[in-house]
């Protein structure tokens, strides 16, 4: 699988091929994206063939926001906004830096209603990958996916094993994104698991907690290893850093506007074991907006204030129970 080290906002005019390779590439399901649960009834019930049917005798329909609509309409945005830009479409694509690929099981047939349904919401989706109900995570290192979202566990579970980022996109009933008024896209993170490995959290599995934070503190200036979500918050603090640096020269000119990226980590840690998150995220060139160090309180109370558009973690429990928050399950091995 390759790797994506570096991200770079743009691309070279001219070419003779689109250079994906530039750009930060999330995949995302027509599931994760749009709600389907009348589609995946049909689908269950009936069979593929009256599936097909539905899908094509309701093209015209258009599909409500799913789960990631929120997080990938904003994600998509900031291909305007970094760009001093109100319409992505005003963006010539070799200067874009985000791109937004479409992974789907339908047939390209069935498919063209996820399509509308992009047109309609003006979302700047123009690549796909259909694959007639056979597995496509195999084709995420051709389009230089750095994350894949989808709402099918065995697809998630497939796609970790063979070692891409992937993370499992829960069900939600309370939609969040009600604020048509509010640009910002806020993105919230676990800590072990998530952004760092599980090192550390076998302590205390194996010890206990006390040995925990005896061993994190004996280790406070020694980062950990890279979680799977580490590259991919990576690229999106140096967008973080290039949107600063934009908004400062827009400012100077007497043109600033907000800033729209906000992070967080929210962290059952707490001290003194939080020393070594610091020293972590420095290693990895990650800067973050917020940090919670929450030592066992509900990380709801902090998520309903801070209001992600999506959290990523990697332990189930701490999702079950969340009620207008979009999550990511981090399905580690």
């Amino acid at each position: 699988m390759a790797v994506q080290d570096e991200f770079v906002p743009s691309g070279e005019a001219g070419k003779s091929f689109y250079p994906i390779e530039r750009k930060l590439v999330i995949a995302v399901t027509s599931s994760a994206l749009f709600d389907m649960t009348e589609s995946n009834r049909v689908f269950v019930e009936e069979g593929r063939e009256k599936y097909q049917e539905y899908q094509l005798s309701h093209i015209d329909e258009i599909f409500k926001p799913g789960v990631a609509f929120p997080f990938i309409s904003r994600l998509l945005a900031l291909n305007a906004h970094v760009n001093g830009k109100k319409r992505s479409v005003d963006v010539p694509e070799h200067d874009r830096f985000i791109e937004v690929v479409l992974f789907s099981r339908n047939s390209p047939a069935t498919g063209m209603r996820a399509f509308r349904s992009i047109q309609h919401y003006e979302l700047d989706i123009s690549r796909a990958c259909f694959s007639s109900g056979s597995t496509n995570f195999q084709y995420l290192d051709a389009f230089n996916s750095l994350l894949y979202l989808s709402t099918n566990e065995d697809d998630v579970k497939s796609a970790m094993a063979a070692g891409y980022t992937a993370g499992l996109v829960r069900p939600q009933s309370d939609y969040i994104d009600k604020d048509e008024e509010d640009f910002e896209l806020r993105i919230a993170f676990d800590f072990d698991g998530v952004i760092a490995d599980l090192s550390a959290e076998r302590v205390t599995q194996e010890k206990g907690i006390e040995s925990f934070a005896n061993h994190e503190v004996q280790n406070a200036q020694i980062p950990l290893g890279e979680g799977p979500l580490k590259r991919f918050l990576v690229q999106i603090s140096r967008l973080q850093q290039l949107e600063r640096e934009k908004y400062e020269h827009r400012k100077r000119k007497g043109k600033g506007d907000r800033r729209s990226i906000r992070t967080a980590v929210i962290t059952a840690r707490n001290a003194p074991a939080h020393e070594r998150v610091i020293t972590t995220l420095s290693a990895f060139g990650i800067e973050v907006d917020e940090v919670f160090f929450l030592g066992g309180i509900d990380k709801a109370r902090i998520l309903k204030v801070f209001r992600p558009h999506l959290f990523f973690d990697d332990k189930l429990d701490n999702l079950r129970h969340l009620e207008g928050i979009p999550s990511v399950l981090i399905m580690m091995q």
